[in-house]
């Protein structure tokens, strides 16, 4: 798909300096552009690519000044960056824009569908389900029982939605994350042999929520596991039954939630972090990755190590840890001086 200069400038509501019909089909790098290529300007490091640049249009900010020729054709806009970035989003809903039912595919005699709906092949909804307008279901999703979805959402292929699960508006579902598979509950007996709790509860998603390839939520064993609104999480992070996650919280790649936390709102959480479960976590707490918390935490905690502490501390307190064998020897110096004094 190509758009012209003019176009691209009355989505961002830009100013063409140069030639307003040229066109561009692709999105380049700035120091990796080509003729047909739309690029940006942001950072100043990269002042020096406009000059050399192939690119056919490239967005710069209404401050940029050149100082020699530049062979692109200028968009200005206010700010370079979040121009592009809402040019990225417009792409990608452009390339998403698919409709229509492919075959082969199962679609339940109970469940219903609004308007707009791309369902790929191999897809199965199943009884009861009902989804809103403008859903994409890509190849080999998996939508069991009871399910509710709203509008404008999108699961990615190979994504699975386990029986009873309600996801919200605008929720994205990476290929391969699993939303609804039964909680790790099981109770030993006298001879340490495992039974299964059953696990009745769902999993509820709100609205504006990024779910991560390969990233797993449990359902309840009762109750509701809950993703609040607007809840952006990784790739390969595993979130146990009962657990809530506070609205506008973000979590990195390879996090793991122990069952029934509750984590407050604008929160971030770094990658590779552990935290127990039955803990609460409350608003704006950031922690470090690598991280493991089994305490209760305060609202505006900054977090590092494991078990973790206060951040500040923890970089104090770092200058002695890598110094630690000399400081051992230092110790075992003075004590042998004061033995044989």
């Amino acid at each position: 798909m190509k758009f012209t200069a003019t176009q691209i400038a009355g989505i961002l509501e830009g100013t063409v300096e140069g030639n307003p019909e040229v066109e561009v089909s692709k999105l380049a790098k700035i120091e990796e552009g080509t003729p047909g290529s739309l690029t940006f300007l942001a950072n100043p490091k990269y002042t020096s690519y406009i000059y050399s640049t192939e690119a056919s249009i490239a967005i710069v900010g209404n401050d940029f000044v050149a100082d020699q020729e530049v062979k692109p054709t200028l968009i200005r806009v206010e700010d370079a960056y979040k121009s592009f970035s809402k040019l990225l989003e417009y792409y990608n809903q452009v390339k998403l824009s698919k409709s229509g039912i492919e075959q082969p595919c199962f679609i339940s005699d109970t469940a219903s569908y609004g308007e707009g709906l791309y369902l790929g092949a191999f897809s199965y909804l199943g009884d009861n389900v009902r989804i809103g307008d403008n859903v994409k279901i890509y190849p080999n999703v998996y939508i069991g029982d009871n399910v509710t979805i709203g509008d404008n959402c999108v699961l990615f292929a190979g994504s699975k939605v386990y029986s009873d699960s309600v996801i919200g508006n605008t929720v994205y579902i990476h290929s391969g994350a699993i939303v609804g598979a039964d909680g790790f509950g099981f109770t030993p007996n006298e001879k340490g042999e495992y039974s299964k709790v059953p696990q009745t509860g769902n999993v509820i998603i709100e609205d504006h929520v990024d779910i991560g390839a390969g990233t797993t939520i449990d359902r309840a064993t009762l109750g509701s596991t809950i993703i609040r609104k607007g809840v952006k999480l990784d790739n390969q992070i595993q979130i146990a039954h009962n657990v809530e996650i506070g609205a506008h919280t973000a979590i990195a790649a390879q996090t793991g939630i122990a069952g029934s936390t509750k984590i407050g709102k604008h929160c971030l959480i770094g990658g590779q972090v552990g935290i127990s479960g039955h803990l609460t976590i409350g608003d704006k707490v950031r922690i470090q990755a690598q991280s493991g918390i089994g305490r209760n935490i305060k609202d505006g905690e900054v977090l590092q190590g494991s078990p973790s502490f206060n951040y500040a501390d923890w970089n104090r307190s770092y200058v002695h840890f890598k110094n630690l064998p000399k400081i051992v020897q230092a110790v075992n110096k003075l004590e042998k001086q004061q033995n044989n004094g």
